[in-house]
This record gives C-alpha cells, sequence and structure tokens, in this order.
C-alpha cells in the first residue's frame, strides 16, 4: 500500500511467534492501513519485523477476504456456496447445535481453536461458550505440549533470563530453532552479542539453515540425536573438571548415580549416533566450559520429536552442569509463558470448567472425526465442529484421516475465518472473521518479557465480526446466558488487567504494554528452581511434571528415563522406508497463514524436498524432478531440490503449502503421523520414515 498515511498508530502482531513484535502501523483512512514496521523504542522487537509481517497490508486487503455469511449448497469441498444475512447463520447454527445436543449430548459438539491469533480474548473466548454448554473440552497437544514438558522437568517452572540478556552473553546457543525464519529478533541479540563482546554463537539443527549460515559453531545432527549430543557434552564437562561443581552440589540434584549414568556417555558413543565429529562434540563441550555466561535458546523444533520432551530436558541440562544460571548472559530460555499471572476467567469461563466433560486431543482430530473409541475417551461421536483460529485441514497431522472425517456429511460444521482456507472449504456455514487491526485485543510474548495491548485501529470490511462477537453472539441463540458477558473487546481486556493486577487500561494503552519481567535474580532462579526442594532436576519426577502441566499420560510412566538421556523412540527407517522426513518452518509462511497472500507464494514458489546429492544420486533423480514422498500414511508429489546442508538419509520439506499447491492436492501433514507422543501427547511433525522415488507423469 502507497497511500501516504494519515497517522501511525502502535499495535502487536498477533501471530504465533515467541516475538509477538511490537508494531507501528501507518493508517491511510477508516478502513486502510498502510506500512507496517517494527517498533523502535520496543526493546526487544528494536524496529525489525519479519517480511511477512511487513508485508500485512496484503493480507488485511487482500480481494479474497471473505465478507459475508455463506452457507453451503453443493457437496462438501466442491466450493458451491449461497451467500445468507448474519441472523439466518447464527439460527441455523443455534438450531443444529440444540438439535445435536438433545439426540447426542452436548459433548457431541466440540468447539475448535489455536493459535491462528495470540489474542487471549479473541483466541481463548470460545473456551466460555464450550464451558457454559458442557461442550466437549480441548487437549491442546499440536505445539508446545512436548517442549514445555521437558523444560518444567528441568526447572520447574516455564520461565529464564530475559531474552535481551544474549547481547551479554560470551556464547549464544540457539539450538532447535531458525530464527531467521521463524523469530528475527533472536538474531538481533545474538548478533549485538558478537558484534559488542566477541561472543561466539552456536547453532545446532539438522539442516544447514538462514540462522546456521549466522554460525561462528555450527552443529549439523540428525534428526532426533539431541540428547546424544547434550549427554555427550555434560560427560566431557564432567571429565574435564569443567562442570561447576558448587552449583551441581548446591543448586540440583546431582548424584553419583548421574554422574556414572554420563560415564558411559562419550563422545564417541554420540558421534556415531548425531553424524557429529568426536572433535565437534568436544570443542562445543569445551567452549560453554570455559564460558560459563552461554545462554541456551532452546526452540520448539529438535522438540517435535517422538523423544522430544526428553531431548529438551538433556539440552536444559547442560547450563545447569556449568552453573550458567548464575551469571547474567547466561542459563537457558525457551518460554516466558509461566510468568504472566493472568486472571482470564471473564474471557474463558473457567469456573464452570467441568472435570467430568472429555477433553478430546486437538492433534487427534482426524482419529476423532473417523469415529476411534479411545480417541473419543468412550463418548459419543462429534457431530459439530465450531473452529475458529486454525486450518485442521493443512496443519494438523494424519492428513488422509482428517480429510475423511470432514466428508463426513452428518459432521455440521461452522467455521469463522479470514479467507476461505481448506478448512472453510469443508464446513456447512462460513463466517467472515475479523484481522487484529480491526478489533481489540492483548498479546502475552512467550518469548520475551511484555503484555501488549493491540487496539481495533480500522473499520473490519464487508460483514467481518470479531471472534468474541461470534461467541456471544452463538452463546445468545443457544441459551448459554452465562457465557453472554454483554461487554465489548476492549471492556474484556480492561477487566482482565484490572483483575490481573496490571492497571488501568486507558494508562496501558498510552505505551501499549505492562512489562511482566520477573527480577533477574529470579529469573535465573537464583533464590531456587521452581520445585519444593529449589533445585534443578537432573532426576525428573514425570508425575511431578504431569501435575504441573495439568496433563495426562499417553504411555506407562515406567517407560521414561530415570535421569537426563537420550532415547531413541522416533520413528524407525527401514529398507522399505529409508528416508527421515522432518517438515520445518519456511521463511514467508506461518503455518498455514501468509499461503494466500502473493508475496509469500512468490518467494516461497512451489512445494519442494531438500535431498542429499549423494542420495539423489543413487535414486538416479535431479534437481528440480518431481518426486513422490510417501509411507503407509499416504503419499505426497514435491519437486526436487539439491542439497548438501543435511546428512544423507534425511529430507526436509519446508512450509505448509496449501494442499491445491501439490500435485494430486496433498499436502506434507499427509505423511504425518497422529500417534501421541510420550509422555502426556503431542504431535511428532518433525519425526516420519518415508521412501521416495521418481515421479510417474
Amino acid at each position: 500500500m502507497n497511500k501516504p498515511a494519515a497517522r501511525t498508530a502502535r499495535s502487536v502482531c498477533p501471530h504465533d511467534c515467541p516475538s509477538t513484535c511490537a508494531l507501528d502501523i501507518d493508517i491511510v483512512d477508516a478502513g486502510t492501513i498502510g506500512r507496517v514496521r517494527g517498533a523502535k523504542d520496543d526493546p526487544y522487537t528494536a524496529g525489525v519485523i519479519c517480511e511477512k509481517v511487513a508485508r500485512y497490508a496484503e493480507r488485511v486487503h487482500h480481494p479474497d477476504r471473505l465478507l459475508h455469511p455463506m452457507r453451503r449448497t453443493g457437496r462438501k469441498g466442491a466450493g458451491q456456496w449461497e451467500r445468507i444475512t448474519w441472523d439466518e447463520a447464527l439460527d441455523e447454527i443455534a438450531r443444529r447445535f440444540l438439535e445435536i445436543e438433545v439426540e447426542f449430548g452436548a459433548e457431541a459438539i466440540w468447539p475448535y481453536y489455536y493459535a491462528g491469533t495470540m489474542g487471549h480474548v479473541q483466541r481463548d473466548g470460545l473456551n466460555r461458550l464450550r464451558r457454559a454448554k458442557g461442550y466437549s473440552e480441548q487437549y491442546d497437544t499440536i505445539c508446545t505440549m512436548i517442549s514445555w514438558t521437558g523444560y518444567i522437568a528441568g526447572t520447574g517452572m516455564l520461565t529464564g533470563p530475559n531474552p535481551e540478556q544474549m547481547a551479554e552473553s560470551d556464547v549464544v546457543v540457539i539450538w532447535g530453532t531458525n530464527p531467521v525464519n521463524t523469530q528475527i529478533n533472536v538474531m538481533t541479540h545474538a548478533i549485538r552479542a558478537r558484534r559488542e563482546r566477541g561472543a561466539k554463537i552456536v547453532v545446532v539443527d539438522i539442516y544447514h539453515t538462514a540462522t546456521m549460515a549466522q554460525a561462528d559453531v555450527p552443529l549439523l545432527i540428525r534428526p532426533g540425536t539431541d540428547g546424544a549430543l547434550a549427554l555427550a557434552v555434560m560427560h566431557v564437562l564432567l571429565r574435564d573438571n569443567l562442570a561447576d561443581i558448587e552449583f551441581l552440589e548446591t543448586r540440583t540434584d546431582f548424584d553419583p548415580g548421574f554422574a556414572a549414568h554420563l560415564g558411559t556417555k562419550t563422545p564417541q558413543w554420540a558421534a556415531a549416533i548425531t553424524g557429529l565429529s568426536v572433535e565437534d562434540i568436544e570443542a562445543f563441550a569445551h567452549l560453554v566450559g570455559a564460558n560459563p555466561k552461554s545462554y541456551f535458546r532452546l526452540g520448539y523444533g529438535f522438540s517435535r520429536q517422538r523423544n522430544g520432551a526428553t531431548n529438551m530436558h538433556a539440552a536444559l541440562s547442560i547450563p545447569a552442569m556449568t552453573g550458567a544460571w548464575k551469571h547474567r548472559g547466561g542459563g537457558a530460555f525457551h518460554s516466558n509463558s509461566g510468568a504472566w499471572g493472568l486472571d482470564k476467567s471473564s474471557i474463558v469461563g473457567s469456573s464452570w470448567k467441568n472435570p467430568n466433560v472429555r477433553a478430546l486431543d486437538f492433534s487427534r482430530i482426524g482419529a476423532i472425526l473417523t469415529g476411534d473409541t479411545k480417541a473419543l475417551k468412550n463418548g459419543p461421536p462429534v457431530k459439530a465442529l465450531l473452529i475458529q483460529n486454525t486450518n485442521p485441514m493443512v496443519v494438523t497431522p494424519d492428513h488422509n484421516l482428517t480429510r475423511q472425517g470432514f466428508e463426513r456429511e452428518d459432521l455440521f460444521t461452522v467455521v469463522h475465518e479470514q479467507f476461505m482456507t481448506e478448512t472453510a472449504q469443508m464446513a456447512d456455514i462460513v463466517l467472515p472473521a475479523t484481522t487484529f487491526v480491526e478489533h481489540n485485543d492483548y498479546y502475552t510474548r512467550g518469548g520475551h518479557t511484555r503484555v501488549l495491548f493491540g487496539p481495533k485501529l480500522i473499520d473490519a470490511p464487508g460483514e467481518a465480526r470479531s471472534n468474541d462477537c461470534v461467541i456471544e453472539a452463538i452463546a445468545e441463540k443457544v441459551g448459554a446466558t452465562d457465557a453472554v458477558t454483554g461487554k465489548t473487546d476492549r471492556e474484556l481486556v480492561a477487566e482482565t488487567f484490572e483483575k490481573s493486577g496490571y492497571g488501568n487500561l486507558d494508562e496501558i494503552a498510552k505505551t501499549g504494554f505492562v512489562d511482566r519481567a520477573l527480577p533477574d535474580e529470579k529469573a535465573r532462579f537464583s533464590n531456587g528452581f521452581g520445585w519444593p526442594d529449589g533445585k534443578f532436576r537432573f532426576k525428573p519426577d514425570w508425575e511431578e511434571t504431569r501435575i504441573k502441566r495439568g496433563t495426562e499420560w499417553v504411555c506407562d510412566p515406567a517407560e521414561m528415563p530415570r535421569y537426563a538421556d537420550y532415547v531413541d523412540w522416533n520413528e524407525p527407517t527401514s529398507a522399505k522406508h529409508p528416508f527421515r522426513l522432518t517438515t520445518s518452518p519456511a521463511r514467508t509462511f506461518l503455518n498455514s497463514t501468509f499461503g494466500e497472500t502473493p508475496g509469500s507464494q512468490k518467494r516461497e514458489g512451489a512445494p519442494s524436498l531438500l535431498m542429499h546429492s549423494q542420495d539423489a544420486e543413487n535414486l538416479g533423480l535431479s534437481e528440480g524432478s518431481y518426486v513422490t514422498v510417501g509411507n503407509h500414511r499416504g503419499a505426497v508429489d514435491l519437486t526436487l531440490k539439491l542439497f548438501d546442508g543435511l546428512h544423507p538419509g534425511v529430507v526436509v520439506a519446508e512450509g505448509l503449502h496449501p494442499h491445491k499447491a501439490h500435485r494430486k492436492g496433498r499436502g506434507i501433514n499427509t505423511l504425518i503421523g497422529s500417534d501421541p507422543v510420550r509422555p502426556f501427547g503431542g504431535a511428532a511433525f518433525h519425526d516420519a520414515a518415508v521412501w521416495i522415488k521418481a515421479t510417474n507423469a
């Protein structure tokens, strides 16, 4: 948008990214935004945002925005619709929901949402309707379950030293994340440490990413082997007297049993597993051992494996071994989500939650919709879905099963969306939704310390309504009077801030944020970690971790390792399925978001597969050729790109392209399993064994 701006307004990026960047947005007129920039006066955003959000006017003013409610007139997925009024849509939704409730019970209706917006009012308000009616609960497994579990198992609390302190570090270890693609602000502070302090940047990943290109010490490992690397590093730290013995004795549960356990985890042992050289492992251990001001920025990537929780815990254990937590610029960080102290009861109806109502696993939607008794918790079938903030037809695993479920003619599906996504195409009723500049909300920073207010800046196009407005309207129609607050979204933000002790919204809106940074000593656990004895746990109590997380076991607790460890639980390769596939984030998509914007489409190009040239030669494949990638779950066609920045036997498909962008109309999550990951569930998106062959024309 090149129109002149009438003013510039402060806002905040709403998308599923730990940075939650503070934004300055040019407002052209009452219905139009212009340029979007990172706020220079925000110490974490520091004026830098990703290229996809910088082009946000493309999304807000896209000609394909949904503008009116619509009803399906043909078969599911055929794209045949008629325009209807909001009253007609709401009346039909209420009638169908009430009929289903009478015939099958309230649990046959499943409100389903995730992080298409990270604003708490517009994201989480669906729970208010759910709990007022007794609809099925949602067990959130798709994103954070695996990694948060591993982190809390060690520290007992989901927080860590302020990420701005990366700039004060002597070594920055970026492990299991590709922030150049997914969280550019990590690089801002890491590179500052290198520029101002001569700090070394270490990057641990499974392929040579744009982040690894910035590394002083690149460590290229095989998928799912992070735990082996971590154990070998700790072995060297003990062997070579680089561990902080005083810290181990006073601040951790370190014992002779763990020392003996590490005694067998030699660099030679780990080299055979990880694909690293012994010299690389030794050098990494000596680097962090000699520089206790090492900051470990642990991401979500390596934790999206079947052994992800134990890998996270093992990597987290290294700074405990060196005593890095004692120093500013040292320690480890994954998420600050345990630090907000929010009272969201007005938004989510927490006091109405009934523990006897089943919680259905988000990632198991395919199994649930196709009638798997265990996935349904031995309860009634799901007969209706109300979907906001997510696109399960693209983002969930086991796509063929998910598609089969959505194709059921007896499944009544309502989708509230900004675009005609592939999930919306399977709906019976589609409702037009606002974008973040068209409603009020507040946002928490998993990757930082501030809670930010994002005000409504422009009018919504057509008849688009906010999530909260739709929830209120449906609640009123189905008789869920408790869920009808009668408040605007701004009033809900204000009430939540007051209840949480944040202060007055009008005052907060002047700066746009509330800083919830913990005192530095608490963030670095100087006064004790989050367990009753105050000690970091090399020996996790997985049951106590489960209780802290409010989760449920999906395996026998006896299967979990006693100490920080490497366990080979990944999907095994074989003669039939010789390649290990990982589905890593693309630079200009965010999950399935931005797949419809011209800038992102142009930059990403066709769905492709990165393969080592040695593997391609062995299979007789060449650059640019079509290949079919498959396993027992299905098959996907991709364009081959030769890429030697990974280990032979490993292939990478970047980004969640729409299914329609693929030959034969099947996207990458066709190949990904939805089997629950130990110990408490989750989806192993970066862990699939596949075969690859040339595509028949």
